[in-house]
């Protein structure tokens, strides 16, 4: 049996709706979206759009596959690394959540379809969104070239290549694919493995996890000698965290009209579906803590953060930031202009925390908003701006805390 390896790093998936986003999660994973969760064992389990997959490379055919099988020779293949696959859910949740997050995000695959003219809207509000990350690790996939004839595929190409130029994706590899009939995955493949390497990460530095579901594993009816702490799952974006680790989280649960951390240990570690005595970052984690499972039953703890204790900023009931405002709202037709005044309602979005607060200062290029739920921010960190426009919140622009 091939050694079972752990996430490393996490591949945002983007593009335009329909140009097969889903099928070429399918192809690398062989998991459809529907069942894009990490099982974890004993019954917890994260739906976040999370799909892994295992590199395997066999060294007599020198292919790349997902499987242990050779696809040429059928001899076996050795694994060469797994990497997570993000497909965050929503246009503009995506958009937000990576904007706020780049952290989350090692590198992306920007799906483009050649049956259709480049770039179509959502195309250039993705790449858009990581200009401003300014994360140049990016593989362009021009899918669906199995439905178009060689002429479309290059006048497509080309379109591509003007669409692209100036931008963080100037010189990102253009990779042709037929998601639907596995043509050049282990292209694909290969081209990952050569551009997206696993970044060194700082594991002495403080942890911090990304806390998207937080949930109670315990059966109705449960003997209260076996009752099970309160499960915490998401993603570590640098650090460790170990099994026997005292852990803080942030900004916490609401007690009367404040908000106070909590602080727990965590007794199990699941990284890669797999019972591990320590997590780092890429894929996701999952964490049984000793918290009241009555705390964490229906993520009510989702979009906090946990880190060791006293190592998270103070929650913040006001922020102050420097405003970035888009040209026009996504999402709206007609390319409608952004305004942003004081008494606005503003949906601030970090990472996988989201709350609403209300503009109370306006000057130049700087806001100050009161908010309904307390972030925990720190200096520089990004935030998403979306506003309310025909009874929707619509990404506006973004922030940086000051």
């Amino acid at each position: 049996m091939s050694k079972k390896l752990i996430p490393e790093i996490n591949i945002g998936l983007i593009g335009h709706v329909d140009h097969g986003k889903t099928s070429l999660v399918e192809a690398l994973t062989g998991k459809w979206a529907s069942t894009h969760s990490e099982e974890l064992k004993r019954g917890i389990t994260i739906r976040l759009g999370y799909a892994d997959t295992t590199f395997y490379f066999c060294e007599k055919c020198k292919l790349y596959s997902t499987t242990d099988k050779c696809v040429k020779c059928f001899g076996e293949c050795k694994p060469k690394r797994a990497v997570s696959f993000v497909d965050m859910p929503g246009h503009e949740t995506l958009m937000a959540t990576v904007l706020s997050g780049s952290a989350l995000i090692d590198g992306a695959l920007l799906i483009i379809s050649a049956d259709e003219k480049c770039p179509q809207p959502q195309t250039a509000e993705h790449l858009k969104v990581l200009d401003i990350i300014d994360n140049h690790n990016i593989i362009i996939v021009q899918n669906k070239i199995d439905i178009v004839t060689d002429e479309q595929a290059m006048k497509n190409y080309n379109e591509i290549k003007t669409f692209v130029k100036g931008t963080v994706a100037e010189n990102a590899p253009i990779i042709p694919v037929s998601a639907l009939h596995r043509t050049n995955i282990d292209i694909l493949i290969e081209t990952i493995e050569e551009r997206m390497t696993t970044p060194e990460r700082d594991l002495t530095a403080s942890p911090k996890l990304y806390i998207a579901r937080s949930f109670d594993i315990n059966k109705p009816g449960s003997e209260i000698s076996k009752l099970r702490g309160g499960v915490l799952g998401g993603s570590i974006t640098k650090g460790k965290i170990c099994v026997g680790d005292e852990i803080e989280i942030r900004p916490g649960v609401k007690i009367k009209d404040t908000y106070s951390y909590l602080r727990s240990k965590v007794i199990e570690i699941i990284h890669g579906n797999q019972k591990v005595q320590e997590a780092t970052p890429g894929g996701l984690v999952s964490l049984q803590t000793e918290l009241d499972p009555g705390l964490t039953r229906g993520d009510t703890l989702s979009g906090n953060f946990a880190s060791q204790p006293d190592k998270l900023p103070q929650n913040s009931s006001t922020i102050k930031f420097k405003i970035e405002l888009f040209d026009h709202i996504v999402g709206v037709e007609n390319d409608q202009k952004v305004s942003l005044h004081i008494n606005d309602a503003l949906l601030i979005t970090q990472t996988i925390a989201k709350t609403v607060g209300i503009v109370t200062s306006m000057k130049k290029e700087v806001a100050e908003v009161k908010l309904k739920i307390p972030l925990c921010v720190d200096k520089d960190d990004k935030i998403a701006l979306s506003k309310q426009v025909s009874g929707r919140w619509h990404l506006i622009g973004w922030g940086k805390i000051m």
